[in-house]
């Protein structure tokens, strides 16, 4: 495909983009890409990643840009390069060809952005300069979550029901992301075997996705400390019979996300304890996704992860009772305390800038109770949604020996049997999967899942 076709396929999906947008809204919006931030001085700055609802609608990865969009009309307000950009940064696109690129309708310095305000709704940005710049030149508190203006609120409802299902364009980007952290996983596995630390795995796997000219989509977590959910850290060396919890996605240029996590033994093989609980939380990622389908509760989904787990952790012996009322007092959240997923896309918690303006469906909230209050989507599934399937088990030592959940839940855990399971710190197993017309398409199930095809991976890696 030469770059004119190229360019042209651009604009036409970013102009259906907008025009979308203009049936919900009837008022002119303005969105900014952002800025980057520098580090300890001016020249040396954190990579730039734009607003996500910028690159919806400008498709391109811009700093320092903002687009106006009004009745399926888009004007692109960005300044050209300065004069000694070239020598640091190579000859760069003028603002002329780049609204060519993106189908704008014209293209202006960002000083006559001014000019282009009248009754404009926009959404913050998260750097502090754009966001100050917001304000000002709107001359009110562009607020990032709570209690926006009327017509702020009305856009990024307007955005929401555009981006909570994805056209071909995005899923085509999204596709892209998939296979390179497919890719970079089964890098992970292979480099196991000869790693001495978890920074040596997260190397080999971000060696990957960089090799694809990707970066990640959220910092990685790559340890043998599973039960530190966002776990940022890298220096535990591995040990044989430990296991690695590698939660890793990619990032297209344009900012289109992949969210998979596999847990793998440092050795090659699942201890029986290891497999025992790692069937548990497989069971319940199966039998979570059969259940995905057009109309069906996402906490119904989650209701069925928790309801899984409570069994199967029954069965072990580690919890006791009925699986039911365990669930219906929380009890399996002691190890599964978070939700089963979230909305993927733009973003790898696709709009969560919103807060829970895209998670949650008009008038519902967040519940407080244990086993729901994490519960990052609440919606009925539509057809074009993308959404992830992680259900865990965890031992977290802040849950488990929180004096009062040792006395609300005490009764009902074996904690001799538990402390049988020692050598599983937490285990985790993530997919991405996309709502189709009848039932659902899991985008990363070239990765596998099994206990046997994973160890089968990591064998292989060695021989």
């Amino acid at each position: 495909m030469t770059t004119t076709s190229t360019s042209n396929l651009l604009a036409d999906i970013l102009r259906q983009r907008r025009e979308k947008l203009a049936k919900l809204i009837d008022f002119p919006a303005i969105l900014w890409s952002g800025s980057p931030s520098p580090r300890n001085f001016t020249a040396n700055i954190f990579p730039h990643r734009p607003s996500s609802h910028f690159l919806y609608f400008a498709g391109l990865p811009l700093q320092n840009a903002a687009i106006r969009l009004e009745a399926g009309k888009l004007l692109l307000f960005m300044d050209n390069p300065g004069a000694s950009s070239a020598l640091w940064h190579g000859e760069m696109p003028t603002r002329d060809q780049i609204a060519e690129q993106i189908g704008a309708d014209a293209a202006y310095p960002m000083v006559e952005l001014k000019s282009h305000l009248q009754g404009v709704a926009t959404i913050a940005v998260q750097d502090a300069a754009s966001w100050t710049q917001q304000s000002q030149l709107l001359d009110r508190w562009i607020l990032p979550l709570s209690a926006p203006e009327n017509i702020d609120l009305e856009l990024q409802l307007a955005i929401v029901e555009l981006r909570l299902t994805h056209d071909e364009a995005g899923l085509a980007e999204i596709r892209n992301a998939v296979s390179v952290t497919v890719e970079a996983h089964k890098a992970g596995m292979a480099a196991t075997s000869t790693a001495k630390t978890e920074a040596q795995v997260r190397a080999a796997m971000e060696a990957a996705i960089i090799s694809h000219n990707m970066t990640t989509s959220y910092n990685s977590i790559v340890t043998v400390r599973g039960e530190v959910l966002h776990n940022e850290h890298y220096g535990n060396t591995l040990q044989p019979y430990d296991l690695l919890l590698a939660d890793v996605g990619a990032e297209t240029r344009t900012g289109w996300a992949a969210d998979v996590t596999r847990t793998w033994a440092v050795n090659g093989k699942f201890s029986s304890t290891q497999r025992d609980i790692y069937d548990v939380v497989l069971a319940a990622h199966d039998t979570c996704i059969n259940k995905i389908r057009p109309g069906v509760e996402y906490e119904e989904i989650h209701l069925c992860a928790c309801q899984v787990i409570a069994e199967g952790l029954v069965n072990l012996g580690i919890l006791q009772g009925n699986s039911e009322e365990l669930v219906d007092m929380d009890a399996h959240a002691l190890f599964f305390p978070h939700g089963i997923g979230h909305l993927l896309g733009l973003d790898v918690h696709d709009m969560e800038d919103l807060g829970d303006l895209a998670g949650y469906e008009p008038g519902r909230e967040r519940s407080d109770r244990f086993g729901l209050g994490y519960l990052r989507l609440n919606r009925p599934l539509r057809v074009g949604m993308l959404v992830t399937i992680e259900p865990g088990f965890y031992q977290v030592p802040a849950i488990i020996n929180n004096a009062q959940n040792r006395e609300s839940f005490g009764k009902y855990v074996n904690w001799e049997r538990l402390s049988q399971f020692s050598d599983v710190r937490g285990i985790r197993i993530e997919d991405d999967v996309l709502v189709t017309d009848n039932a659902s398409e899991v985008l990363t199930a070239a990765l596998p899942t099994s206990a046997d095809a994973v160890e089968q991976l990591t064998v292989s890696s060695e021989q």
